[in-house]
């Protein structure tokens, strides 16, 4: 029996979540910009999805927070916390680290040609505040995947934007087989960057060693990017067999279409018509987990915002009733992220692989997810206003907040700095 499973590693939402309205072309991030956050219950609702999953029957991961205010960022910069313009400040200060979909692009060993799974740090750079992130990203990944069935790849240099995973996807007849892969880039997206580029797509291709008969390079819509869609994940997102778009997600839709029908795959399609660009980006239908539960059932793990929008929930329950590819929906809270722009796909990162080849404590039980808990209730802070960034009374908190989760978690010795 084969031990691959697919492990969804969600980020913590770290003690330091606030709403500075720092990314651009993220509608959500800019709405709510200036707003007070909730850190404790964005935490709490984290930790919440991640049980859900596990009841579900899910294998479930953690990613940790890196240490914020980013210290040595800023001193590359020639300042402090305590002197940074507060622009520079809250860029210093930002939780995006709890979107693990954008930590790294991900390729079973199934896929390369070394057998190995391989994984690549993404740069991040076309936002200040996330591109500071992949250091500390990579001294987790390099623990988590320590065991030789893994390899993992610096970031492609900065001159390629690359945002990991969030424009990557998989299709296959199971995890554990071999797949074909799927890099979504962008070109142009009207007032927004296209974040994506496809020269860092193509280098992440080349590191994995994957088959370029069995590797696909698909360009984002135009009107996707400019209407919010910052990620491929906030229009697409795929599960073995089955790949579930918006109609307008791709560029090309038909040629995606073609390499379904050619390889056995099924396309999903939402029309416009029944759902449209705004009310998928603004419910974020599509940033959802599509996951295969032990039953064989595909299921699509769903934010609350989906169940309030009409359009969106009227097409689901039609899907439902019609017995199609997707069998069962399920509903979560994580309305603190889903704030700041991102849905359930976001908060995680996915990882086919054997379990007994991953860091331990790098996943989690019910138990592991109670304590989890319980540092949060009494470490997190209830609230952070946006012109509090610099506090010092807050920024003890936050990095004291750190230290727990480390402790908790046994990790203080590795991931300290």
């Amino acid at each position: 029996m084969s031990t691959m499973r697919e492990i969804n590693f969600d980020g913590i939402i770290g003690p330091s979540h606030n709403y500075a309205g720092l990314s651009l072309g993220n509608l959500a991030s800019a709405r709510n910009a200036g707003a007070v956050s909730q850190p404790r219950s964005a935490a709490l609702q984290g930790l919440e999805k991640m049980r859900a999953n596990l009841a579900l029957g899910l294998v479930q991961g953690l990613f940790v927070p890196p240490p914020r205010p980013a210290r040595a960022w800023l001193a590359s910069l020639g300042t402090t916390i305590e002197d940074a313009d507060p622009v520079i400040a809250a860029n210093a200060m930002s939780a995006s680290s709890m979107w693990a979909a954008n930590a790294a692009t991900v390729s079973p060993g199934a896929d390369t040609r070394d057998g190995k799974c391989h994984l690549t740090v993404a740069n991040l750079r076309s936002m200040p505040h996330r591109s500071h992130e992949w250091g500390a990203t990579m001294a987790q990944l390099k623990i988590a995947f320590a065991d030789p069935a893994f390899a993992v790849h610096r970031p492609v240099p900065p001159a390629f934007g690359d945002e990991g995973a969030a424009n990557h996807m998989r299709l296959t007849g199971a995890h554990g087989e071999p797949g074909h892969e799927l890099f979504v880039y962008g070109v142009a997206g009207g007032p927004f960057p296209a974040r994506q580029h496809l020269e860092a797509s193509r280098a992440v291709a080349r590191l994995h060693g994957l088959d370029p008969a069995r590797t696909h390079f698909v360009e984002q819509s135009e009107a996707a990017i400019a209407a919010g869609a910052f990620h491929n994940d906030v229009v697409a997102v795929a599960n073995e067999r089955l790949l579930f778009a918006h109609e307008q997600a791709f560029a090309r839709r038909d040629e995606v279409a073609a390499l379904c029908a050619a390889n056995g795959f099924e396309l999903l399609e939402v029309a416009v018509g029944e759902v449209s660009l705004a009310e998928a980006i603004s419910s974020y239908l599509f940033n959802a987990q599509l996951v295969t539960l032990p039953t064989g059932e595909q299921t699509l793990i769903v934010p609350s915002e989906a169940q309030e929008t009409p359009s969106v929930w009227n097409w689901l329950q039609r899907h439902l009733a019609s017995n199609g590819a997707i069998r069962r929906v399920e509903v979560v809270d994580v309305r603190q992220s889903m704030a700041n722009g991102g849905g359930p796909a976001c908060l995680r990162l996915r990882v086919a692989c054997d379990p007994a080849t991953v860091d331990p404590r790098f996943l989690v039980d019910k138990a592991k997810i109670d304590r989890l808990a319980a540092v949060v209730g009494h470490h997190w802070p209830a609230e952070i206003a946006v012109d509090a960034l610099q506090d010092a009374a807050l920024i003890s908190d936050v990095e004291r907040a750190r230290s727990a989760l480390l402790d908790a978690l046994d990790l203080t010795g590795s991931l300290s700095g």
